[in-house]
């Protein structure tokens, strides 16, 4: 099996290196940037491309975590291609896009100066290129089509997106609901320790049905 880790907008893929460092060292675990899955053209549905063209080149199941952004992408790809995967986890997400957040952080970043995009991968102008082609995002309708073991989890903090993951939790059956302690939204670096508990327990459990 094979562990993917897919950062949040806003990140690289070095958010994920407190959480791999606590990660058993016997997994097999990749974590890619996903500034590399746009090919120049930043939006949601380039992304998704690229994103689902890496799946394909890993001949074993997948285990697919996802924060926010990543999440948005890993249960995108846990509808459209369920006989690839053994679990996903989904921290912060979103299966129906808020468009009134999304506007309100468009609107923020077009008055943020070009350097405050530094360390996000994206540019300015990619990112707000990104959000704005995500608002038509509804992936309500397909979640019945997940088959894999489904964990979900946010941090305590992160009002912005317990809601969502809380009904998500109530729209997908035999899924598992984790509020990650002390921290908010970015579960990965405020609380690698409990991260990695959750995305090691989702291995087990796919190994285990291997």
């Amino acid at each position: 099996m094979r562990i993917i880790l897919l950062h949040g907008l806003g990140q690289t893929s070095a958010a994920w290196d407190g959480v791999t460092s606590r990660l058993p060292a016997e997994y097999r675990v990749s974590v890619p940037e996903l500034t590399d899955f746009t090919d120049g053209d930043c939006t949601y549905d380039s992304l998704y491309r690229g994103f689902c063209g890496y799946c394909g080149s890993f001949s074993e199941p997948l285990l697919l975590c996802g924060l926010s952004l990543g999440a948005v992408l890993a249960l995108n790809y846990a509808a459209d291609h369920p006989e690839r995967l053994g679990g996903v986890v989904l921290i912060a997400p979103q299966f129906k896009m808020p468009r009134t957040l999304l506007k309100f952080q468009s609107a923020v970043f077009r008055i943020m100066p070009e350097s405050a995009f530094g360390g996000m991968g994206f540019t300015k102008s990619g990112v707000i290129r990104l959000t704005g082609s995500m608002a038509r995002l509804d992936f309500t309708d397909s979640l019945r089509r997940i088959s894999c073991p489904v964990a979900i989890a946010c941090g305590e903090k992160d009002r912005n997106n317990m809601k969502a993951a809380k009904e998500l939790f109530r729209l997908v059956p035999g899924s598992e609901l984790t509020v990650i302690t002390g921290c908010g939204h970015e579960t990965n670096t405020e609380n690698p320790e409990e991260t990695a508990i959750l995305i090691g327990t989702a291995a087990k459990r796919c190994l285990s049905k291997e």
